[in-house]
C-alpha cells in the first residue's frame, strides 16, 4: 500500500487498528518500518533526512517541543521545518490557538488529551485521567474542541478504556491511544518500552517484547573489557603488530635516510 496519507488514516478509522512507536534513533526507525508498523513519532529534534529516510513506508508524527517552542510563529517555522524534510504531521500540545494557526494552514495536527506530560501539574501529575464522570466530561471536550479547531488526531493517553470508546464513538479525529484501551484508532508504545529499556517507573500500559536492557549491559561489559585489552597491548608493546602497520622496502628506507643527512 505503501505510506499511509492522513486520507487514508482517517478512512481507516473504525475498519482497521493501527500501530504506531515513538522512535528516537534511525535504527528504530528503520525496524519499525521493516516490521510494518503504520505510524511513528520522532521529536524534532532527532528529525532528519537520514530518519525520513529510515522511516521508510511509516506515516511519521514530528513532535514539536513544549518547552523551547513558544510563539505562534515559531511552531509555524518549526512544523513547516519538519514537513518540508518529509514528516506527514504534527504533534503539538501547545494552546488552542496555537493549533488552529497551524491546522488553518493546512498542516495536519495532532493535539493531546488525558494525561498530558507538559501539562501533569493541572490533573494531579503521573496519574490517570477521567476516573470519574466530570474528569472524563472535561477529556471529552477538550477532544470535541481540538477536532472544532481542525487537528485531524489526537494522543489520548491513559485514561479509562470505556471512556475511551465513548469518545472515539463521538468525535471524527483519529485516536492515537496510549494506555486508553482497544477502542482507539492507534496503539501507541514508546519503543523504549517494547524491547525493555525504560528507565525509571513501566507505566502500566507498556508491553516488553524483548530485552534489550540486558543486552545493552552485557555489551557494555563486552565493551569495557575490549578497552582494557587494548590497553594492556598498548602498555605491553602488543599493538600495533606488525599486520597493522604499513610497510616500506628497506632500498627506499635507506634512500629516504640518506635524503635526510644529518637534520
Amino acid at each position: 500500500m505503501g505510506r499511509l496519507t492522513v486520507a487514508d488514516i482517517r478512512a481507516l478509522k473504525g475498519k482497521r487498528k493501527l500501530s504506531m512507536l515513538y522512535v528516537q534513533t534511525t535504527d528504530e526507525a528503520a525496524a519499525a518500518s521493516e516490521a510494518g508498523i503504520d505510524m511513528l513519532c520522532v521529536l524534532q529534534s532527532n528529525w532528519t533526512k537520514d530518519m525520513r529516510e529510515a522511516a521508510g513506508d511509516c506515516f511519521v508524527q514530528i513532535g514539536l517541543p513544549y518547552y523551547t517552542t513558544v510563539t505562534v510563529e515559531e511552531h509555524q517555522r518549526a512544523a513547516r521545518d519538519a514537513l518540508f524534510i518529509g514528516g506527514d504531521s504534527i504533534y503539538c500540545a501547545s494552546s488552542y490557538a496555537t493549533l488552529k494557526t497551524l491546522a488553518d494552514d493546512g498542516i495536519p495536527v495532532v493535539g493531546h488529551a488525558g494525561l498530558i506530560p507538559q501539562k501533569r501539574t493541572w490533573t494531579g501529575g503521573w496519574k490517570a485521567v477521567g476516573k470519574t464522570a466530570e474528569s472524563a466530561k472535561q477529556v471529552f471536550d477538550h477532544v470535541r474542541t481540538l477536532e472544532e479547531i481542525g487537528c485531524f488526531g489526537v494522543e489520548l493517553e491513559v485514561v479509562p478504556d470505556r471512556v475511551a470508546e465513548e469518545i472515539a464513538r463521538r468525535t471524527r479525529l483519529v485516536i492515537l491511544g496510549m494506555g486508553a484501551g482497544l477502542h482507539c484508532d492507534a496503539q501507541y508504545l514508546f519503543a523504549d518500552d517494547v524491547l525493555g529499556c525504560t528507565r525509571g517507573h513501566v507505566p502500566r500500559h507498556a508491553k516488553t517484547y524483548r530485552n534489550f536492557d540486558r543486552e545493552y549491559k552485557r555489551l557494555q561489559k563486552e565493551r569495557i573489557a575490549a578497552f582494557r585489552e587494548f590497553k594492556q597491548d598498548v602498555d605491553g608493546g602488543g599493538y600495533p603488530a606488525d599486520e597493522h602497520i604499513v610497510p616500506i622496502d628497506d632500498d627506499e628506507l635507506e634512500t629516504f635516510k640518506s635524503m635526510l643527512g644529518d637534520a
